[in-house]
């Protein structure tokens, strides 16, 4: 059954859709009651009615009754394309375009017009193919945003695309904002893309090849690193430990000592109290013998006071704290901290020395050419006295004044240009001048673009530095600040930036490099390559770098 009914043969020729309470009219052609109601009403005071296919006359208006044997065989259309299309999207994804004229079950859109600006299913599509007017409309692949494809100033299809400003445009903007532009059909510069996409990509993949090699190396000698880690901070803790129980044995030591001197000052207080109180004792019995009237008992026991008094043993000091100790003790201190200070200096840089990631700085110009970068200028900030060709690597100032479409990017007053892309890590590029002198620079993007104010130019103000170059010598500038190079004006130029480390270096190029200038700060932005110009012989090429 399935097999004998096709959708298009039950479709309404005014809707595109499945026929909806289908009536046949007197020609034999038959549609939606409601669609040809509808078409006929846009008629009626002319009396006479036509069919939309086949053009036949009728009048007065036909009765229309409802095909109950067409109503059905639709019906079972429908179930049968509910059984047959449900796989369709059960395999859809968010993001896929369904058909715009499908209302029972919507079906994958395959085509999008760019007339009608609506997207069609494989059945509803057919109308293009067969309707001779529909013929004409400009069918593509099914697209989500079909009124990104229209250009908003004329309403066609964006079939061109623009080299000098780089964007996709209609063939009326040829003739209109962008005559004397550098303009290619969008096919032809999709091919140069997709060949250049190709280069970078194969480039990428080097890059992710090499970047996983690192990797693995990496992931070895962090693991030993660890280990060796994990064996210092135990062997660290060991002797922090022992050092502590040193110090805590002399602590007690010194508690010890001190404890010893107090004991024995009271045990000399102890035993001159003792000598006292046993001088009393004699002293009293002396007395009684004194006062005795018996002259037997004085003669018989006055030897016993006849050997003296014993002489002390001691003499008293005039020190009486520990100040000398204190003193003593906090010298130790002082010592120990110095100690402390000096060897933990040692500890930290023996620390800090354990990298096993090393940034080495380029010192040929092979090594620096590992950091190359491909490049491009954006042309919506060009000043409109730039010139951009080749692809949007070479600027040269106009020979002649041409109009340039205003952007909040361009720059308005100085002849400058930035690139299309902020750079981060290590980088390099080289570029060649020609003419009186030009700038070589990097910028924040925030950098200013309207007006002659120092903020928008470029190396006078904190968001640029820059390179003057000319025939004579160089001169660098930041922030309005200038250095005076000596050396003699090469055309060739190679920029260095590790934005990481704050690095960012000049070379003349010739048969070796030589550093012309190089900065020390810290970047807290990406970098846009920039040139300027102040004459209008000058030209600045950005060099391909293999």
């Amino acid at each position: 059954m399935e097999g004998l009914l096709d959708s298009e043969e039950f479709c309404c020729s005014i809707c595109l859709d499945l026929l909806k309470d289908p009536v046949a009219i007197p020609c034999g052609h038959s549609y939606c009651m409601g669609c040809i109601n509808d078409y006929w009403k846009k008629n009626d005071h002319l009396g006479t009615f036509t069919c939309p296919q086949c053009a036949q006359t009728f009048s007065p208006k036909p009765v229309l009754n409802r095909n109950t044997i067409l109503a059905d065989m639709v019906d079972k259309l429908k179930k049968l394309e509910l059984l047959g299309n449900s796989h369709i999207y059960d395999n859809c994804i968010p993001g896929d375009m369904t058909c715009d004229f499908c209302t029972s079950v919507k079906q994958k859109a395959v085509k999008s017009c760019l007339v009608c600006l609506a997207s069609y299913c494989q059945n509803h599509l057919q109308a293009h193919y067969k309707s001779p007017a529909l013929k004409k409309h400009k069918l593509i692949e099914a697209s989500v945003n079909l009124q990104e494809k229209i250009c908003p100033q004329h309403d066609k299809y964006l079939e061109m695309y623009c080299r000098t400003d780089q964007q996709c445009i209609c063939l009326l903007c040829v003739m209109d904002d962008h005559k004397g532009h550098d303009t290619v059909p969008a096919a032809v510069e999709n091919t140069k893309k997709q060949k250049e996409l190709g280069i970078t990509r194969q480039k990428y993949k080097l890059k992710i090849h090499a970047k996983e090699k690192d990797l693995l190396e990496l992931k070895q000698a962090v693991d030993a690193l660890k280990s060796s880690a994990q064996t210092a901070i135990e062997n660290g803790e060991q002797i922090f430990t022992e050092l502590i129980q040193s110090i805590e044995r002399r602590r007690s030591k010194f508690r010890d000592l001190i404890r010893d001197q107090e004991r024995a000052a009271e045990s000399m207080l102890q035993t001159l109290e003792q000598e006292i109180t046993e001088l009393k004792q004699r002293d009293h019995e002396l007395e009684v013998l004194l006062k005795s009237e018996d002259h037997l008992h004085v003669l018989q026991n006055c030897h016993s006071f006849s050997s003296g008094l014993p002489d002390p043993p001691f003499t008293i000091a005039t020190l009486s704290d520990f100040g000398k100790v204190n003193d003593a003790v906090s010298a130790l201190k002082k010592r120990l901290e110095d100690v402390f200070k000096g060897e933990w200096l040692r500890i930290y840089q023996a620390a800090r020395s354990m990298k096993i990631l090393h940034c080495t700085v380029p010192k040929i110009r092979s090594e620096f050419l590992h950091h190359s970068c491909p490049l491009q200028l954006n042309p919506l900030t060009a000043h409109k006295d730039l010139y951009l060709s080749k692809g949007n690597r070479e600027v040269a100032v106009r020979s002649r004044v041409q109009s340039c479409p205003e952007h909040p990017e361009r720059f308005d007053y100085w002849c400058q240009v930035l690139g299309t892309e902020g750079l981060t890590g290590c980088s390099y590029w080289e570029v060649e001048w020609s003419g009186m002198g030009v700038n070589i620079a990097v910028a924040y993007k925030n950098i200013a673009r309207k007006g002659e104010s120092s903020e928008a130019h470029f190396g006078h103000n904190d968001k640029s530095w820059s390179l003057f170059c000319c025939r004579k010598g160089y001169a660098f500038w930041h922030n309005g600040i200038v250095s005076k190079i000596s050396e003699p004006g090469l055309s060739k130029i190679g920029i260095y930036l590790d934005h990481k480390a704050g690095t960012l270096a000049f070379y003349s190029i010739d048969d070796s490099m030589t550093l012309l200038h190089r900065v020390h700060t810290t970047f807290t932005q990406p970098l846009y390559p920039g040139f300027e110009f102040s004459c209008y012989d000058a030209s600045i090429k950005l060099c391909q770098l293999e």
